[in-house]
């Protein structure tokens, strides 16, 4: 992120503007608005700009600018059209710290001016970092449609309420939650329908339960984070992020679907890798729990589905035997995001009657899965973190006879940018793997199925063929 995104209260301030042509005027009408004390310096202003200052809304020096015009100023917008002049400016404000933008120079501007949906006092500003106006232009006028007219006046009555939540509610978390239930609720739609009395009972109402009522007790969601892309996710389980106060994620989860959560939620990483140091599953229970009886909303993020070798139920077992409130959302789990991207179909009519599957690594007591069942005709077998053991894998289906030419695919970052998939037989996929010098974790396919990548692969394809290919 290039840009911080702030807000200045100007109100009172000295705003330097140095131009006095149509994109001073344009800057001017923003200005206005905040209260600003605004010195205008151009040696030629528009009628427009005479006008303002005849009437004693802004000052104007009708002259080419000194340095001293920086006195005082807490914003300076440079709008001429002398680039050579622009950029002396502009360094000067730098030298004396004082923000400055250079109109159409995003180099010597040390902020931009983002495109505005103003609905005083709630403000959206939009930036493209200076690449594109236009776009910024485009999505302002989107979120414009989007945006209630009266939401400028919903916020000021939430403001309103806060003296009465905070008298009654002692409680942080309980007046957050209060505010959550009225803007989430009725109330919001009624207020902004025009109906203020309406939504004013229904708040008192909200109000008077949540003061009688006993601490809220804490609840665990589990929520499938999906195979990676961010918007695999769920309706539902963006909710639960925006609501969690507590997230508890694996080490899968990509830092685009943590981002989706409340910016104050705690985020703990109780992920590990393959054969690496981490949480052990005992820890992770009693950290479900322990948050829960602290009356915290509580998210377990995991990667792709919660029950599909995610552990879920182990959680659910021990929050159960805790008493703790519980619920499951579910997720793309990784292997139908992945083959879905890679343009591998699980099933097919011509292909594949059934799918599998099947947990990569061996379990701590040596148990091996149904090799017999894997290696017949007409079965897909999707191996979990299949990558470490392709080799023992491959041989163990040709050793119970599956057909050594019979396709097979490894797909590492599936569904993200940078996906790899990688295609071979029975007896050349660990090869193809090495050469290519793919990492875990990475999902193993096997069956004819994933003959049909080629043809199908629509995601990132040309790379991936181009992969596939060099492999």
């Amino acid at each position: 992120m290039n840009y911080f995104p702030v807000f200045f209260d100007l109100t009172a301030q000295k705003v330097l503007i140095v131009g006095g042509g149509e994109v001073a005027l344009r800057k001017l009408a923003l200005l206005e608005r905040t209260g600003a004390k605004i010195l205008l310096v151009s040696p030629e202003l528009l009628p427009e700009l005479g006008e303002r200052a005849a009437a004693g809304k802004i000052s104007a020096a009708v002259r080419e600018f000194v340095p001293d015009d920086l006195d005082g100023a807490r914003l300076v917008i440079v709008a001429t059209s002398r680039r050579a002049v622009n950029r002396w400016i502009a360094a000067l404000c730098e030298a004396r710290s004082i923000p400055v933008n250079v109109v159409d120079d995003r180099e010597a501007s040390r902020f931009i001016v983002p495109a505005i949906i103003d609905r005083d006092p709630v403000l959206v500003a939009i930036s493209t970092a200076g690449t594109s106006p236009v776009l910024a232009r485009r999505l302002r006028e989107r979120l414009e449609a989007l945006i209630p007219k009266r939401i400028g006046e919903f916020a000021l009555w939430l403001r309103s309420l806060r003296h009465a939540a905070r008298r009654r509610l002692r409680d942080t978390d309980a007046r957050r939650r209060f505010f959550e239930s009225v803007v989430d609720g009725p109330a919001a739609r009624r207020f902004v329908e025009g109906d203020a009395h309406g939504a004013q009972r229904m708040a008192q109402q909200l109000l008077a339960s949540a003061s009688n009522a006993p601490r809220t007790a804490g609840e665990v969601t589990l929520v499938g984070a999906g195979p990676g892309d961010p918007e695999l996710l769920t309706l539902k389980a963006l909710r639960a992020l925006q609501d969690a106060d507590v997230i508890l994620h694996d080490r899968l989860v990509p830092p685009a679907v943590l981002d989706m959560a409340r910016r104050d939620a705690r985020r703990i990483c109780v992920g590990k890798a393959a054969g690496g140091l981490g949480s052990t599953q005992a820890e992770i229970n009693a950290l479900l729990i322990e948050n829960a009886l602290a009356g915290r909303r509580v998210v377990r993020l995991k990667g792709g589905d919660p029950f599909i070798f995610g552990r879920g139920g182990e959680e659910l077992e021990a929050l159960r035997s805790a008493r703790i409130d519980f619920s499951v959302i579910p997720g793309i789990t990784a292997a139908a995001g992945c083959a879905a991207y890679a343009g591998i179909p699980l099933t097919h009519r011509d292909h594949a009657h059934s799918v599998t599957f099947v947990a990569g690594h061996g379990d701590a007591d040596g148990h091996e899965p149904d090799w017999r069942a894997l290696a017949k005709p007409g079965i897909t077998a999707v191996f979990y973190m299949g990558l470490a053991r392709v080799e023992h894998i491959a041989a163990r289906l040709r050793q119970h006879g599956a057909a050594a030419v019979l396709p097979a695919a490894l797909i590492a970052q599936g569904t993200l940018a940078d996906q790899r998939v990688i295609t071979g037989t029975l007896d050349t996929i660990a090869e193809a793997a090495a050469r290519a010098g793919l990492e875990s974790p990475a999902l193993l396919i096997v069956g004819d199925v994933v003959s049909l990548h080629d043809s199908l692969a629509w995601f990132n394809s040309a790379q991936q063929l181009a992969v596939s290919r060099s492999a």
